[in-house]
């Protein structure tokens, strides 16, 4: 069988390395982590082979779309405390942070100048794949790229992803052979070949950002000009600090998974964890097995007897609870799905990519008169008439997340309320993107298509604005779900700022 890297590596210039170049480059892009990352793996193998040391390079563009304070601080968070880890380890980190849009242009290429090898990470979301296509074009280097995105490789098991049961099935036979490949679990220790030298000029040129600078008391995102001023929240960016959000997360929610998912609290903050590349989906993995006395190499001869007679069941592949396999079913279907149907489809995000029964149901039904209809700013601002959807705008806007089964209300409602369905998909994306911890997501992507019909199926009867698409309401969402500290503690936040 391939090395655990194998098959989640992609050569994008295939050039012999530079024998006489100083060191090896990894671009620390997506996966914003020093544990569990196959593409630092890959970078420490070339140190090896070829005896050269290490850069690790990580930098933050001020001009991405949705840029803001909120995404930038919990990037800003993560630089800080790989500056505090990398240190000790006598390797050079060079963490640079753009302060005016394209300041950073050429960094890249130019460390890249005295690179045997650059490798970078491999992600099939939000602005990555272009960024990789760019970087393919300027470098004149041997680049790799490297993707830690999911439990299976994207590369393993491919073929049409029309729902999560077809996922469910493939990664049911295909899974037990690589829960046992993870990435190293603390890649550094054994870093043995010292710290490389950058070139003066490069920096003079582009400073590298100091602890002080990433300082949360320092506020640097409020000081870069950024496309949108949205205020920061209290989560914090790091594998630390996401790390001890799963430890909460195992103790005091997984216990009541299926229940919480319909209570309006706080998410465990996993999703944004994931997104920001903080957490590896098999160190989620590993605690919650362990949380049912459980591990991967006790329960792996289990899974693969069954692989040849799975049957895309959500129950008792795992043989585990009812609360832990509902939550691996989303950990391990749902999430990759999302994130393996953007590699296969990169213009996913785009307004008639979905099937086209949802398309042409939704185009027979334009015509059809709104009962309530909103500009773009009454939705931004939570001025509805519906205070259910107020109060789950007002905790994306204010806080940067929203209970699970309220953000599948808030897509459908405002659909149903938008003037055509190509402006309910742009706002939904933007305000979802924008605002949420873990928005520019596959997963995200995932969400806000469902709303449209990707990976469901015809309701009928067919209805008027939204036809056959499945059908939400916010008086049933009241029936099922315990709102009233939700409404309470949002209505005030109305009635203050009113």
């Amino acid at each position: 069988m391939p090395a655990p890297c194998e098959l989640r590596r992609r050569v994008l210039c295939d050039l012999p390395p530079h024998p006489e170049s100083q060191y090896i480059l990894y671009w620390l892009t997506a996966t914003r982590r020093l544990e569990r990352n196959h593409a630092l793996d890959q970078a420490l193998d070339w140190c090896t082979k070829l005896n050269k040391p290490l850069v690790i390079l990580e930098s933050l563009r001020s001009d991405y779309r949705w840029s803001c304070p909120r995404h930038h601080r919990v990037l800003l968070d993560a630089m800080a405390e790989h500056i505090a880890a990398i240190d000790p380890c006598k390797i050079r980190y060079y963490p640079y942070v753009e302060h005016e849009a394209g300041a950073g242009k050429g960094l890249l290429a130019a460390m890249a100048q005295d690179a045997a090898v650059v490798v970078t990470d491999r992600h099939p979301g939000f602005h990555f794949p272009a960024m990789l296509e760019a970087a393919r074009k300027q470098l004149k280097v041997r680049f790799e790229v490297v993707e830690s995105v999911g439990l299976l490789p994207l590369d393993v098991a491919p073929g049409p992803l029309p729902s999560a049961y077809v996922l469910r099935r493939r990664m049911q036979k295909n899974l037990a052979n690589w829960l046992g490949r993870t990435a190293a679990d603390d890649p550094l220790t054994a870093y043995t070949w010292g710290r490389a030298k950058i070139r003066p000029q490069i920096e003079a040129r582009w400073p590298e950002a100091t602890t002080e600078e990433l300082a949360p008391a320092m506020r640097l995102e409020s000081k870069i000009p950024l496309a949108y001023e949205v205020p920061v929240t209290n989560w914090c960016g790091g594998t630390r600090p996401a790390r001890a959000l799963l430890d909460r997360f195992i103790e005091e929610q997984l216990p009541r998974y299926g229940e919480r998912r319909m209570e309006a609290t706080p998410t465990s903050g996993l999703s944004m964890a994931l997104h920001y590349g903080f957490l590896c989906p098999s160190t989620i993995l590993d605690a919650t097995l362990a949380s049912s006395d459980t591990s991967r190499a006790h329960i792996l001869p289990e899974l693969a007897k069954r692989a040849n007679l799975s049957r895309g069941s959500r129950a008792g592949w795992w043989g585990l609870s009812e609360q832990v396999e509902t939550f691996l079913d989303q950990l391990v279907t749902w999430r990759e799905l999302g994130h393996r149907f953007a590699d296969q489809n990169p213009d996913c995000e785009r307004y008639g990519s979905q099937p086209s029964w949802a398309v042409a149901t939704l185009d027979s039904h334009r015509a059809d008169a709104r009962e309530f209809a909103y500009t773009r700013e009454q939705f931004e601002q939570a001025r509805t008439h519906d205070p259910l959807w107020n109060a789950a705008q007002r905790c994306l806007v204010r806080e940067g997340w929203m209970p699970n089964y309220l953000r599948m209300l808030w897509g459908k409602n405002l659909l149903t309320w938008s003037q055509d369905p190509e402006e309910a998909w742009e706002l939904l994306f933007h305000l979802n993107n924008l605002y949420a911890l873990d928005g520019r997501d596959p997963n995200s992507m995932r969400g806000i298509t469902w709303v449209f019909g990707r990976f469901d199926r015809p309701f009928g009867p067919e209805r008027p604005v939204t036809g056959k698409l499945r059908p939400m309401s916010s008086v049933n969402t009241k029936r099922k779900m315990a709102l009233g500290e939700f409404l309470d503690r949002f209505n005030k936040v109305e009635r203050l700022f009113s």
